[in-house]
């Protein structure tokens, strides 16, 4: 196998919407890293069966929705 071709996996803290935290490995980041979720299957409906409303992270629903305002259904 050639050698120096494979990513450097590393453990870091991946940070879910309600706080709670676990560590697994990635090659994102570097070792030690904390990635905090926007999304993750406990808010998306996807995973929730729609039965939650997405959290406005960042404004985007609130443009999209002002955007499209003045059309039926948007």
């Amino acid at each position: 196998m050639k050698k120096d071709i494979h990513p450097d996996y590393h453990a870091v803290t991946v940070v879910m919407t309600d706080g709670t935290e676990y560590v697994t490995r990635s090659c994102a980041g570097s070792a030690g890293d904390r990635i905090p979720l926007d999304i993750d299957p406990r808010t998306h409906p996807a995973w929730t069966g729609g039965q939650t409303t997405l959290l406005d992270r960042g404004g985007r629903i609130s443009r999209f929705k002002n955007k499209f305002k003045g059309i039926p259904g948007a």
